[in-house]
């Protein structure tokens, strides 16, 4: 079966969720940039979550965001 990712959006909170599993209370978490949140299988170090907080601000400001897909990176924002 094909690998793919689940985004969910909350409107209230302005969160993207951008899932590959399902979130579990194991996993490993961490802020890479400002108002980016992933988290990480705890064997493997894999990127498996990401919430994007104030997503749709970010967004209206202009700025664009880049997600690692692998462990070891981290995340920039770029101004448009």
């Amino acid at each position: 079966m094909e690998a793919k990712l689940k985004l969910t959006y909350d409107r209230v909170g302005d969160i993207l969720y951008i899932d590959k599993v399902p979130p579990y209370p194991e996993q490993d978490s961490e802020e890479l940039d400002e108002e980016v949140v992933v988290r990480r299988n705890p064997t493997s170090g894999e990127v498996e979550n990401y919430e994007i907080l104030f997503c749709v601000k970010r967004f209206m400001r202009g700025e664009s965001l880049e997600l690692p897909l692998r462990s070891g990176t981290t995340a920039g924002g770029h101004g448009a």
